[in-house]
């Protein structure tokens, strides 16, 4: 990367580096390999940076060493169920070299997933639109992707929140499985790429305290991208604000039928058990009759009936139904 653009180099080029006073060079690792290492150890990078470009770090982090930094973001994508994959990039920022490290990423994702803000990055700069100056301005650009992707999720469901509001509203509760899977699985979408948010906006609140990054730009490019993470994690939070309304409102009209039947279930047992009562009486062996009084039988019926509909306006004025 120079004064005229960019130019592609194989790994082997990458001892040539050292000898160029002009320019910067981008080395980007798509899957994590034994050139890719071999490539990392050639520029002389941390042990430690090694070993956490090696592995998944689901948490990210940030490493200040003498003439490099270590910054580890994550981007989110919406799989399978509500499932949301954590995109792991790693940067390692020198003076004069920028590394992105994609992956590791779970085998049901697609690579090119991975790639979508270095892969859109190197499009503005083939094209001419944007010629970054130094591997911070590089950087910045495919850190503000990663910012973006957050935002644009979150912007996704914010999307979906109305017609939920709308379904929790209209709903008669027929079918409560599939309204609160829905409800608890953008939930998990919404807590998921707020951590991310909120992670990020901490590790680039201390890439701005790291004074080896560069000059004072350089420390105003990571507030900024700090800032951007710390919008993100703002917008998570008033939409989850909203869903857990939309979730307050469905357990609201959750409880309110189930009082409505208990007491429905209460008038039905208060208005039967002097009925039964009246029976088992009359059911007992100690009352034995050889034939049916048929006048005793009215008379006992009308009481039982009497006692019902007493019992039902009582229920009525109590508001009870």
């Amino acid at each position: 990367m120079d004064a005229t653009g960019a130019h592609s180099r194989e790994p082997e080029d990458v001892v040539e580096l050292f000898a160029h006073e002009d320019g910067f060079f981008w080395v980007d690792v798509p899957v994590w390999d034994r050139d890719g290492e071999e490539v990392l150890r050639g520029l002389g990078v941390h042990p430690m940076v090694l070993e956490a470009c090696r592995q998944r770090n689901y948490v990210p982090t940030v490493h200040g060493y003498d003439d490099h930094v270590f910054v580890t973001t994550q981007s989110p994508f919406l799989g399978a169920v509500g499932h949301v994959h954590l995109l792991e990039l790693d940067q390692i920022i020198a003076h004069h070299y920028l590394v992105t490290v994609h992956g590791p990423i779970n085998p049901d994702v697609e690579q090119s997933r991975a790639q979508e803000e270095t892969d859109a990055v190197l499009a503005r700069i083939e094209s001419g639109r944007f010629r970054p100056a130094t591997p911070t301005d590089l950087s910045y650009a495919i850190t503000s992707a990663v910012a973006r992707r957050q935002s644009g999720l979150i912007r996704e469901v914010a999307a979906k929140l109305p017609g939920l509001e709308r379904q929790v509203m209209s709903s008669q509760l027929r079918d409560p499985e599939a309204l609160l899977e829905a409800m608890f699985l953008l939930r998990h979408e919404l807590i998921t790429t707020r951590t991310m948010a909120a992670q990020c906006h901490d590790i680039w609140v201390r890439m701005a305290d790291i004074r080896r990054m560069g000059d004072d730009p350089d420390t105003v490019r990571a507030r900024d991208l700090a800032d951007q993470f710390d919008r993100v994690r703002s917008l998570a939070d008033g939409e989850a604000h909203f869903l857990f309304g939309v979730i307050e409102l469905y357990q609201t009209k959750v409880h309110t039928k189930m009082t409505v039947a208990m007491e429905r279930l209460a008038v039905i047992a208060a208005v039967t058990l002097p009925v039964t009562a009246i029976a088992s009486v009359y059911g007992m062996n100690v009352i034995v009759n050889q034939q049916t009084h048929y006048v005793q039988l009215v008379i006992v019926l009308v009481v039982m009936i009497a006692i019902s509909m007493l019992l039902l306006r009582w229920a009525r004025r109590q508001g009870w139904w």
